[in-house]
C-alpha cells in the first residue's frame, strides 16, 4: 500500500479486506457492522491512501481495479496474520468467529459435502460463512493468490508452495439410468466400449482415463458429447442411455436420485483425494478448524 508512515491505519486493511471480499459497500458495512455511510468514507480514505479507485461501478455491481486485483492475496495475508497474533496458538473461540472461507471444489464434491458442512457452521462457528467455486476451465493459482483459502478433491497440484494433504485414493463408477442394458448381465469390456458415453470436463475434453485403459485392449468408445458440471451430466443419464462416470465416493448420492452405478470392466487409475493450502495457512486456528471439517466430511462412511 503507498501509505506514509504519519498516515499509516492498519484498520484500513480490513476494511480494505472486506470490500475485496464482497465487491459491496454495503456488504463489506454489514461485514464490519458499520453503516454504508460510514463504509463509504472508510472506501475514500483508502482510494486517498493508494491513489486508487479500488472499486469501480459495472453496471449493479462493482469490481475491483487492476491494482486491486494485483494486492489482493497480500492484503487477506495481512489481515489473517494480524488475526492469529492476536490469538492464542492452537485456540479459536468459534462461537464468536466471523470469518468468510472460499472452498475451491469440483462441483461433485460441492453437491455431496456442502450441506454437512453449512450444518457443522452453523453448530460450531455460527458466525462462519462458506464460499464455494467452481473449477475454472483454465488453471490459476488461486490458493497464491488468496482466490480461495482451500482445495478439495482430487490434488494433482505439484507447485512446492502449496501444502497438500492426501487422504484417500477412491476410483471412478460407471453411472447409467435405472433399467439401462449394461445393467442386464455381465458387463464385459467390450459392451461397455460399444456403449455411447458421456464426459463431464469443464475444459471440453473428448478423451480421458478410460480411452487409454480401453486402448491397452484394442478397443475404443464413442463419446458424444461433453457437459461442464457433474449435476447437469445427472439429468443427462436419467433421461438417456448415455454412460457417464462419478466417483465411488458419491455412488450412494446418485443412486437416491434414481441412477444406477456398476463397477467399471477396466483398470483405471486412483483418484487422489485430498485437501490442498498455502502455507500462510498452516498456523491459523480457524483455517485448522476448517480443515478439520473437511477432512471429517471427505472420510465419513458413505450411506
Amino acid at each position: 500500500m503507498r501509505v506514509t508512515q504519519s498516515g499509516m491505519d492498519l484498520n484500513l486493511l480490513t476494511a480494505l479486506d472486506a470490500l475485496l471480499e464482497e465487491c459491496s459497500v454495503s456488504g463489506a458495512a454489514q461485514r464490519m457492522h458499520l453503516s454504508e455511510p460510514a463504509m463509504s468514507r472508510t472506501l475514500g480514505r483508502i482510494r486517498k491512501a493508494l491513489g486508487d479507485p479500488v472499486l469501480v461501478r459495472a453496471g449493479r455491481s462493482m469490481v475491483p481495479t487492476p491494482h486491486a486485483l494485483a494486492i489482493r492475496a497480500e492484503v487477506r495475508v495481512i489481515v489473517e496474520r494480524a488475526r492469529t497474533l492476536f490469538t492464542a496458538a492452537g485456540d479459536v473461540d468459534l462461537s464468536t468467529l466471523s470469518r468468510t472461507f472460499t472452498v475451491l471444489s469440483h462441483d461433485a464434491f460441492t453437491a455431496a459435502c456442502a450441506a454437512p458442512l453449512f450444518a457443522r457452521a452453523a453448530r460450531e462457528a455460527p458466525g462462519v460463512r462458506l464460499k464455494f467455486l467452481a473449477e475454472s476451465y483454465v488453471d490459476t493459482p488461486a490458493l497464491r493468490e488468496g482466490v480461495a483459502d482451500l482445495e478439495v478433491g482430487v490434488i494433482d497440484t505439484i507447485s512446492p508452495e502449496v501444502h497438500t494433504e492426501h487422504l484417500f485414493d477412491d476410483h471412478m463408477v460407471a453411472c447409467v439410468r435405472v433399467g439401462h442394458p449394461l445393467l442386464d448381465g455381465r458387463c464385459t469390456p467390450e459392451r461397455f466400449a460399444a456403449a455411447e458415453h458421456l464426459i463431464v470436463s469443464r475444459r471440453g475434453k473428448l478423451h480421458g482415463p478410460v480411452d487409454s485403459a480401453l486402448a491397452e485392449l484394442g478397443l475404443t468408445r464413442r463419446v458424444v458429447g461433453t457437459v461442464p458440471t457433474f449435476p447437469s451430466s445427472l439429468f443427462v443419464l436419467r433421461s438417456s442411455d448415455l454412460v457417464g462416470l462419478i466417483a465411488n465416493q458419491l455412488a450412494t448420492m446418485v443412486e437416491e436420485m434414481g441412477l444406477r452405478t456398476f463397477e467399471v470392466p477396466m483398470d483405471l487409475p486412483p483418484l487422489p483425494m485430498g485437501l490442498a493450502w498455502h502455507p500462510r495457512n498452516s498456523a491459523d486456528p480457524g483455517h485448522a478448524w476448517l480443515r478439520e471439517c473437511l477432512r471429517d466430511v471427505m472420510t465419513r462412511p458413505s450411506g
